[in-house]
């Protein structure tokens, strides 16, 4: 119950029914708010405790300094949680782990159980390993089935053990996608109240719901365990960056090409651990898939949400997706009754502001590793003829350039871009040549598109027009089509466009995330052969949101975010050296050139084919019975019982580490001397390069810890799908193929140095991490900008706190990753303003000691630590940046701190 200080308890009547709400307007100051902080001052009145949330906090939102930086801690407490099967899978075992350890401390298993809806969407484990045939999406299923049994196994036992807790099984679509086509609520409705439905999720791209109007932010499975365990947010109020949208898009122009304009333009302006919400007329003029496609970015652009208000456009969207009428009118009438409707005119109090004119937007694309990294595309071919030198031949790390003996100097095309010719014969005897550039990889795949008609359609329309005129793909290219739900597929039948896809090899290969997450599967092994041996900087082009170093596929060095349209156009064409807004793509059966101007639909059938095709019958058949699941799922045989019978022998599920040893009195941070360093990396490093999700390579600790348990290599499966086992995630962490240790230099992967042997040999991270704990040895991470950047890895954060890193050392965090670290008891530490570990002569070879750590028993947190490291010392800022974060670090990790606080309830 709400300790109501401001006397906003009141009633809203919708139809017949009678809903409790709490008024905002009793809040002096709450009009001006940004829509999202009127989300916030909701969720303050309602929880309000006099304790934990007291009438202070909700005054301090309610009068809110739109220039004050963020200094005003509050408790924010969402209204669900979702997840995806890579991330869930860890929480559900920290939470069966968890019940054992109340048990071992005398308290009762069942308090741990989600206090608040926990839903959890199989979308990360199906492998396009069958592609370009009709069958492909059966023999996936059927493979997916077979390597993860064990998994879902517990999952289906999960569904059962835990209340509130919901399974969408595999084959049913990705996780964002479902959320906004059904779990999505806009306004929640519980208990009898009707407040904004909140949430937060274990995939960064939870952000995509932020274009229905639902505040929710991506955040690590540490933290999302606690939420479902009834554990507010901790969090400042932070600032809220106002983005006006003007005018309309241009015809040619798609929701991805504005998506990636506004990625650099935020990225550029500086919006990390600040809220992003759009107004202004273009707004209206912005389809709700195309809100969801931003807002889907937000992780890309560094903001914690992306947010659109709710409007006219977010109730014909819920109608279409099959909402009750009494949802819809109940979303209408508390969105005006509590002024979270839109007004176009209307500026709220921003604390900075950007504007874009839609009709400025060009065709683009991003690459070749970072999502920000817009490429106007009628320029993408000249780019990357620069870009591609940083992939071929011997880095020059002094002058961050490429350089080669006069002797060995490539060869270069019309561009200037090396160019390597390669012949490849085809396992049925075709010969072909591939170059540097070579497109081996083209996905239509991911929620950030797959979720949107408009781009999805107009790729099925290329397809048939250039069908129609007698082109096929390039044979190395390997095509997917990995919708995000089912719906997809049903309009592409409706309209007839299917064939056309199955033409051209985009055949379906599964509803998942497959190659945006790095599950592209192999690619042809007569490629594979030919792009390693002659070592090409071939390319993958997709629909995604990700495209860092690494992930996509081991083979594939350069990786670019395009439309589902322009992705079919590059399988097309077959190379990044064609400039394809000028050059022929293709010729047609009767030789002629054909250019994409000519297979380019217009808005006018795009649009055509959307009105016609889609409808909400549609999107009842797909989740009528959502989480039944099929034959396949429901024979799983699953183990009884509110704890689970762990199998000593899964390589899949284990239970870790984390409570071994705990008692209920916390222990005394300590400070940290004689500690060595375990990574020195450079700026951008990501969790894809922390805790990889890739394809587990025989040779290295994960592969060989496999190996020894009797797995077969055809059976390693990825890094993501092993999350539940700590074994293999501790060997695959800081294991990305990419990496790049600078304490052992020349090196590529998870290797180091052993300073616990004569000379310090270079090593994999995991033997010497073992070394090193086996000897006592403590280790700290030095790091560049943007640390831990990328998806919410809890992971990248597990597994550093198991190699036994007390301290990582960056110039600058991503959100995320940086709350995760202090969720697993690592201290995150902050370069002095202007340094660095290059500006202050660190090699990484140093012994460290960092004193000022113990202030933290005295119950504040201090500014800095002084950190001595050789000969050099500096003061480095602490980056515990909340007093609930503080209370986290103390007890050894945010699960310690949750366990502790339930037993003593």
């Amino acid at each position: 119950m709400s300790a109501n200080s401001f006397d906003a308890r009141s009633t809203l009547q919708v139809g017949d029914e009678s809903y409790e709400i709490f008024r905002l307007d009793k809040v002096e100051g709450s009009a001006r708010l940004p829509y999202s902080l009127k989300v916030l001052l909701e969720n303050l009145l309602r929880t309000e405790d006099g304790a934990n949330i007291t009438a202070d906090h909700i005054r301090a939102l309610g009068g809110w300094d739109s220039q004050a930086q963020p200094s005003q801690e509050i408790q924010f407490t969402p209204a669900r949680v979702i997840m995806q099967d890579f991330t869930g899978v860890p929480c559900v075992v920290d939470l069966a782990t968890m019940r054992e350890a109340v048990k071992e401390l005398g308290g009762d298993p069942a308090k741990i159980n989600p206090l608040a809806p926990a839903e959890l969407v199989i979308d990360h484990s199906v492998i396009a390993d069958k592609f370009g045939t009709n069958d492909a999406f059966k023999q996936n299923v059927e493979l997916e089935y077979g390597r993860n049994k064990e998994r879902y196994q517990f999952l289906r036992w999960g569904q059962t053990a835990f209340d509130e807790f919901k399974v969408v099984p595999p084959g049913t679509g990705i996780v964002h996608q479902v959320n906004i086509e059904h779990l999505a609520r806009t306004v929640m409705v519980r208990n009898g109240q009707a407040y904004p439905d909140t949430l937060v999720g274990t995939d960064s791209h939870t952000t995509m719901v932020n274009g229905l109007g639902v505040l929710g932010w991506g955040v690590g499975g540490i933290e999302a365990e606690a939420a479902m365990l009834g554990q507010p947010v901790s969090m400042l109020i932070p600032r809220v960056v106002g983005f006006k949208l003007t005018g309309e898009l241009k015809p040619g122009t798609t929701a991805t090409d504005l998506v990636l304009t506004i990625t650099e333009m935020l990225r550029k302006h500086g919006v990390v651990g600040k809220f992003v919400e759009f107004y202004g007329e273009g707004v209206a003029a912005t389809s709700l898939a195309n809100r969801a496609t931003i807002g889907n970015m937000s992780p890309e652009f560094g903001s914690t949400a992306a947010i659109f208000p709710i409007d006219g456009e977010t109730l014909n969207y819920l109608k279409l997706t099959g909402r009750s009428e009494q949802q819809v009118a109940l979303v209408e009438a508390y969105a005006k009754e509590q002024g979270l409707w839109l007004d176009p005119a209307a500026e709220p109090d921003f604390s900075e502001k950007l504007e874009l004119d839609l009709s400025t937007v060009v065709p683009s694309i991003a690459g070749p590793k970072r999502p920000q990294d817009r490429i106007v595309l009628a320029e993408a071919a000249q780019q990357f003829a620069q870009d591609v030198r940083n992939y071929v031949g011997e880095a020059d790390e002094e002058a961050g350039k490429e350089s080669f003996p006069a002797s060995d100097a490539p060869a270069v095309d019309h561009n200037g871009a090396p160019t390597k010719p390669t012949q490849v014969t085809a396992a049925d005897g075709t010969v072909y040549e591939i170059d540097h550039g070579a497109v081996t990889v083209a996905a239509i795949t991911s929620c950030t598109n797959t979720s949107n008609p408009y781009v999805m359609v107009a790729a099925a329309l290329v397809a048939k027009k250039a069908v129609e005129k007698g082109l096929t793909r390039k044979p190395w290219v390997k095509t997917t089509l990995a919708p995000g739900s089912k719906v997809v597929t049903d309009y592409f039948d409706k309209a007839g466009l299917t064939p056309y896809l199955d033409k051209l090899g985009f055949n379906l290969v599964g509803y998942g995330c497959t190659t945006c997450i790095g599950n592209s599967g192999p690619l042809d092994e007569e490629v594979s052969k030919a792009v390693n041996e002659a070592d090409l900087a071939v390319t993958s082009v997709l629909s995604g949101n990700r495209n860092f170093e690494g992930r996509i596929n081991p083979d594939v060095k350069m990786n670019y975010l395009a439309s589902p349209p322009l992705v079919v156009a590059y399988a097309i064409a077959g190379s990044m050296k064609v400039n394809i807004t000028e050059e022929a793509i293709g010729n047609d059966t009767e030789g002629n050139p054909v250019y994409l101007k000519d297979i380019w639909p217009t808005e006018a059938e795009v649009n055509d084919v959307v009105a016609n095709a889609i409808g909400e019958d549609m999107f009842n058949k797909s989740y009528s019975d959502v989480f039944a699941g099929d034959a396949q799922w429901q024979a799983l045989p699953i183990p009884t019982g509110n704890t689970f019978e762990w199998d000593a022998e899964s390589t899949y599920v284990r239970k870790p580490p984390y409570f071994e040893g705990m008692t209920m009195e916390t222990t005394p941070v300590e400070d940290i001397a004689g500690a060595r360093v375990l990574a020195k990396l450079g700026d951008s490093v990501t969790t894809d390069h922390i805790s990889p999700a890739g394809a587990i390579k025989a040779d290295t600790p994960a592969g060989q810890y496999l190996t020894e348990h009797g797995v077969e290599r055809r059976d390693f499966n990825s890094y993501g799908s092993r999350r539940g086992n700590h074994e293999v995630m501790i060997r695959g962490t800081f294991a990305n193929i990419r990496l790049r240790n600078q304490i052992a230099p020349g090196t590529e992967g998870g290797f180091t140095r052993d300073f616990t042997q004569d000379g310090g040999p270079v090593s994999f991270i995991y033997d010497a991490s073992q070394n090193y704990q086996a000897a006592g040895i403590p280790l700290v991470i030095l790091a560049g900008k943007e640390y831990g950047s990328g998806s919410s890895r809890d992971w990248a954060a597990k597994g550093t706190a198991l190699l036994g890193v007390k301290a990582v050392i960056a110039e600058s965090y991503e959100r995320i990753h940086r709350s995760n670290l202090i969720g697993m008891g690592v201290l995150p530490l902050q370069f002095p303003e202007g340094a660095s570990a290059l500006s202050l002569g660190l090699t990484g070879e140093e012994t460290f000691s960092l004193t000022g750590i113990t202030a933290l028993n005295d119950g504040g947190i201090p500014e800095t630590v002084k950190v001595k490291a050789g000969d050099v010392e500096f003061d480095a800022k602490v980056r515990i940046d909340t007093p609930g974060e503080a209370d986290y670090y103390r007890n050894g990790g945010i699960m310690q701190y949750v366990l502790r606080s339930l037993i003593r309830k």
